[in-house]
């Protein structure tokens, strides 16, 4: 394959990839100039791919929705990696998928050349899984193709919610972006009528309905949408200060507990603090309890009576006659 054909199919898929590119954007991902990327469109377009433009200081090229493309070109490494997410599928935590990554992965082996079907038969068959229920709540497919579509065109919808307390209302939205945070599913939106930037998880979503109300991009209140997840979920659980005196050297501590180097005071050669906030006083109990080094609990009293109640617990797993149960 020549190297103009070559940039010719990643600008194509590129162009699918989301609604719309500007042309210092492409250049950027291909590796040539704006006016290559003018040259390229211009050749797409004799091959009767139907690229538009857009003028203006936000203009760019889109590709008409439903176009045709020519037949499946991967990589080694591409192949692999469709594989195992087509495996991983069907243990995720979208319900429903399962026969529909079966077929994909069907399909897939059948337009591979040869090579390739060799490498992904070996991945396939070499792998297993451990099967039983996924682990947290389950997305319904369509509201995630619905919420993922709005997202990317730029779409208002409205949606039932149901919070925590299983208390319903009713939501006028501006999705941004969808984040997978491993069990769960999350949609970052711009709520209309609170004003304000907002996470729902997918899993309390019911009957998503475009609207085919445009809106304009809006500029989220953070670095991107999985840094605005993360400081939301972190400020809805309440966090305490833990402080321990650890008989360690802060550089051995630093690696073992992982805490954050703003977390750690030396003291001296053996010893430092540890000044860290946790949302559970009980995980932090068990990884400061793991630790192969001597350690005090300095605050809160709390940290004193649950490691003082763990301790009892493991004794008399251990079956020390001495340990009785404690209140």
């Amino acid at each position: 394959m020549t190297e103009t054909a070559a940039r010719l199919l990643q600008l194509l898929s590129l162009l699918q990839t989301r609604r719309e590119w500007t042309g210092p954007e492409l250049a950027d991902r291909l590796g040539v100039t704006v006016r290559t990327v003018r040259r390229d469109i211009e050749r797409l377009r004799e091959l009767e791919y139907p690229v538009h433009a857009s003028l203006g200081s936000i203009g760019g090229y889109r590709l008409e929705a439903g176009t045709d493309l020519p037949p499946l070109l991967l990589d080694d490494e591409e192949a692999v990696a469709i594989t195992l997410g087509l495996r991983s599928a069907a243990q995720g935590s979208v319900a429903g998928i399962e026969e529909s990554a079966a077929r994909a992965l069907i399909k897939l082996q059948q337009v591979l050349p040869s090579r390739l079907r060799g490498r992904v038969d070996a991945v396939d068959s070499a792998t297993v899984s451990l099967g039983g229920p996924a682990a947290g709540p389950r997305v319904d497919p369509e509201t995630l193709v619905v919420l993922a579509a709005a997202a990317r065109d730029g779409e208002r919808i409205r949606f039932h919610y149901r919070d925590k307390s299983d208390a319903e209302s009713k939501r006028f939205a501006e999705p941004h972006s969808l984040v997978s945070a491993g069990r769960r599913w999350y949609l970052v939106a711009w709520d209309i009528d609170r004003a304000d930037w907002r996470t729902f998880r997918l899993d309390r979503i019911d009957a998503p309905f475009p609207t085919g109300v445009r809106c304009p991009p809006r500029e989220l209140p953070d670095d991107d949408a999985a840094a605005f997840v993360t400081s939301q979920l972190a400020r809805s659980r309440p966090m305490r200060s833990v402080v321990f005196l650890v008989h360690a050297s802060a550089e051995q501590l630093a690696e073992t507990f992982r805490v954050r180097p703003e977390e750690v005071e030396p003291i001296d050669d053996r010893s430092c603090l540890i000044r860290t906030s946790a949302d559970s006083l009980e995980w932090t109990a068990l990884r400061i309890a793991h630790l192969d080094v001597e350690f005090e609990v300095k605050e809160p009293p709390e940290m004193q009576r649950m490691l003082h109640d763990l301790g009892a617990k493991l004794l008399r797993a251990a079956g020390n006659p001495q340990a009785t149960p404690s209140g």
